[in-house]
């Protein structure tokens, strides 16, 4: 699995949301967005990080940033992590990991000393015009929005 690199092509995908919708990638050209992959919804690590990314909105949407999660879990698994912890930007749903296997946030890790096959957690800012413009793979849960905040210049 290859990683990108800034300046690649952001793959494009259509993924399910919450509701149910269809949610593009391409229909957010012209627009900075920041995608982010977690491995389980309702665990209290990703928690920790939708939250954050939660209370820092306001600050990311005033800088023109959307702020787009992406899980294995199935629609209904992501509404009840929306609901519970109200959060207001769209997750959505990669049951078939192609997304993931796409971003290269789905492949080998090391978990409690053991090599595995799952999720990276993983987040990329995509500019405008559909390029990765940010990569970070193997990211930690907490402290990661505040220091993409940093390194964006938003704080």
């Amino acid at each position: 699995m290859s990683k990108l690199q800034p300046g690649d092509a952001a793959p494009d995908f259509t993924l399910t949301d919450a509701d149910d919708n269809e949610v593009s990638l391409e229909s957010f050209r012209g627009r900075r967005v920041i995608l982010y992959f977690y491995p389980a919804a309702m665990t209290p690590g990703c928690t920790k990080q939708a939250c954050d990314f939660r209370d820092n909105l306001g600050a990311l949407t005033e800088r023109g940033l959307v702020v787009l999660g992406v899980s294995k879990d199935k629609p209904a698994k992501l509404r009840q992590f929306r609901e519970r912890d109200a959060l207001t930007f769209p997750l959505l749903s990669d049951t078939g990991l192609d997304v993931h296997k796409a971003y290269g946030a789905y492949g080998e890790k090391t978990n409690y000393g053991r090599t595995v096959m799952g999720v990276i957690r993983s987040t990329f800012v995509i500019d405008p015009d559909g390029k990765v413009e940010k990569a970070l793979y193997n990211v930690k849960a907490t402290g990661h929005v505040a220091r993409l905040v940093k390194e964006l210049g938003i704080s």
